[in-house]
C-alpha cells in the first residue's frame, strides 16, 4: 500500500538504548497467541466484503522519538500522550504543531505507562502489570487519584457511558468509568476468526478504532457485535519511521482529530505524528 503525503515536517534526535533487552522482555512477558502482520493483512485483503481505507497524510509533526508512545488523546490543538517504559514511564502534555512538551508527570519507577483516554475534563491512565488506573486533572495533569484496576492494562478509550479497555487478547472489556466494574466482555472477532493483540484504542463515530499491536493494522470495530467492519493499513508510515533492527518501535498512538473528521496517529520512538485522512479502496 501507498500512503499519500501532501505535506511534511521536522525529524528529532536520539533514540534509548537497550533495545534488543527490552524487545525480549514485552515478548516474553504478553501471553497473546502468534498473529503475523503479514497472516492478517493477508487475511483482511482476500475478504473483498470488508471496507479497506487507504492513508493520505495531511500533515506531519514532530514528535519526540525518545518516547516510548502507549496512548494519545487529542484537545484543542494539544496532545496528551502516555510514554510507557520502567523507570520512564510519564503523562505529557504536548503542543502538536510543533512537538513542544508543555508539561510531563513522571510515574514511579515501578509503572509501566499504557493506555489514555479523556473523560469529562480527567486524563484517564492504564499501567501495564501493576494493576493500577490513575486520574489526572486535564488542565493541570494534577494527579487525582490512584485506583486499583483488575486485569492487566493496555488501551484505554471512552464511548459516553463507559471506559472501555484491552489486555492485549481479542477481549475488549465495558468497565463503570468510577467504580471500574464491569459491565460486559466484547469478543472482537472477522468472520469467526478472533482478532487479537488489540492495543491502543479510540471511539470514533460510534465506532472502536483499535491498533493491532506489532502490525502496522487499524482495525475498526462494531462496539455491539464485535465485528471488524474494516481495517487500515499503515505500514507506508512505519516504512519512514524505521529504524536498524528496532522492531519493537511500532504503530500504536490513535488520536481523533475533529476537523476535518481525521485522525493523528504515531508510534512508539516515532520522530513524527501523522495528520491522516481515509479514503475507501475498491475491491478489485
Amino acid at each position: 500500500m501507498v500512503c499519500h503525503f501532501f505535506s511534511g515536517k521536522a525529524s528529532f534526535r536520539k533514540i534509548l538504548v537497550l533495545e534488543v533487552v527490552l524487545g525480549i522482555f514485552l515478548w516474553a512477558s504478553v501471553r497473546v497467541h502468534a498473529q503475523s502482520p503479514g497472516s492478517l493483512a493477508s487475511y483482511f485483503s482476500q475478504n473483498s466484503q470488508l471496507p479497506r481505507y487507504q492513508a493520505q497524510v495531511v500533515a506531519t509533526y514532530p514528535h519526540d522519538p525518545t518516547s516510548f508512545t502507549q496512548g494519545l488523546v487529542y484537545k484543542n490543538g494539544i496532545l496528551y500522550e502516555s510514554s510507557g517504559l520502567y523507570g520512564e514511564s510519564s503523562l505529557r502534555k504536548v503542543e502538536l504543531a510543533t512537538g513542544k512538551v508543555i508539561q510531563q508527570v513522571k510515574l514511579k519507577d515501578r509503572y509501566f505507562a499504557e493506555g489514555l483516554t479523556l473523560l469529562d475534563g480527567t486524563l484517564v491512565q492504564l499501567s501495564w502489570k501493576s494493576q493500577r488506573l490513575f486520574r489526572y486533572r486535564q488542565d493541570t495533569l494534577e494527579l487525582i487519584s490512584i485506583q486499583e484496576y483488575p486485569y492487566q492494562g493496555w488501551g484505554i478509550t471512552y464511548d459516553g457511558n463507559h471506559l472501555i479497555t484491552s489486555d492485549g487478547s481479542h477481549i475488549l472489556r465495558f468497565l463503570d468509568p468510577e467504580k471500574l466494574s464491569l459491565v460486559r466482555e466484547l469478543a472482537v472477532t472477522s468472520g469467526g476468526r478472533k482478532i487479537e493483540r488489540l492495543n491502543e484504542l479510540e471511539y470514533i463515530n460510534g465506532k472502536i478504532y483499535a491498533n493491532v499491536w506489532q502490525t502496522s493494522l487499524v482495525v475498526i470495530i462494531d462496539p455491539q457485535e464485535g465485528e471488524v467492519v474494516g481495517w487500515i493499513d499503515l505500514s507506508c508510515l512505519e516504512e519512514r519511521e524505521k529504524k536498524s533492527n528496532q522492531w519493537e518501535n511500532v504503530l500504536n498512538g490513535i488520536a481523533y482529530y475533529p476537523e476535518g473528521n481525521q485522525l493523528l496517529v504515531t508510534g512508539k520512538r516515532w520522530s513524527r505524528i501523522y495528520q491522516i485522512k481515509l479514503r475507501e479502496i475498491e475491491a478489485e
